[in-house]
């Protein structure tokens, strides 16, 4: 079993939006570590090939249908994952859409969907998995920012406004639960090749170009970029991290 400094053998993680993307490649980062996974997603075709995926490396692994905006649907979320596997030791909150409007084009109902699926789907999974990493004496909670936390951007009001909350939520939930051993940090990823920055390179003229030419790194991100740093905060290894964020961007938020 892999219980190392950076080893997870014997933890569960729920990984919210864990069939693609980032939440994938984080999954597979933990499962390579030794944890067994929650996959949370709507399509269950792509959760049930990540969960496949997940135990090919050796790993439990659960598909886990859940709207992560909706309060019941998460308690039975947790509720089923501590019956499947016994306890949550990790939650990653990634589950996030976009839609690119500027702000005077942006519908209201545009506006609460998205601010429901990225910064209020974290709070109630969070505040659901709060007990059971409490009652366990602590847990590692992850939440999924964006550079955007830091930026504006005129196509993602509603975004940027949802991912600059979760930085001030992570802060407040590191502060209320470090007495109880549970570390609550915020990943910010920069411009990662998933499905969303595919649309978007179809969306904005010159994306593609722009990224490249900003970031030091010279490509865009891989979803396999966010394993070490989802095993690095879910393990004892960062057990004196907490209120933090931590960008993931190839170098692009240093950019002047």
């Amino acid at each position: 079993m892999n219980t190392g400094l950076f080893g997870l053998g014997g933890k569960v993680a729920i990984v919210t939006g864990g069939n693609g993307g980032i939440g994938l490649g984080m999954a597979q980062g933990l499962a390579d570590a030794g944890a067994d996974i929650a996959v949370v997603g709507r399509n269950e075709t792509k959760s049930d090939a990540a969960v496949a995926e997940l135990e090919a490396r050796g790993v439990r692994a659960i598909s886990v249908a859940a709207d992560v905006t909706d309060k019941d649907a998460v308690a039975a979320m947790v509720e089923r994952t501590v019956r499947d596997f016994g306890r949550i030791d990790i939650l990653v909150n990634n589950a996030g859409i976009n839609i690119r409007k500027p702000p005077q084009e942006l519908d209201i109902t545009e506006w609460e969907s998205v601010i429901r699926t990225n910064l209020t789907s974290a709070f109630l999974c969070s505040q659901a998995a709060y007990p059971v990493m409490k009652a366990a004496g602590g847990g590692k909670i992850i939440n999924i920012g964006s550079m955007l936390s830091i930026f504006g951007a005129s196509f993602a009001p509603a975004y940027a406004a949802s991912k600059g909350g979760i930085v001030q939520f992570t802060r407040s939930c590191a502060v209320a639960w470090a007495a109880d051993n549970i570390q609550v940090n915020a990943v910010l990823p920069g411009w990662i090749d998933t499905d969303l920055t595919r649309r978007a390179r179809e969306q904005i003229a010159g994306l593609h170009d722009k990224v490249l030419g900003r970031t030091p790194a010279a490509r865009w991100g891989a979803s396999a970029d966010f394993a070490g740093i989802a095993v690095f905060l879910a393990s004892r290894a960062s057990d004196f991290v907490t209120g933090t964020t931590i960008p993931v961007d190839g170098g692009f938020s240093v950019m002047g």
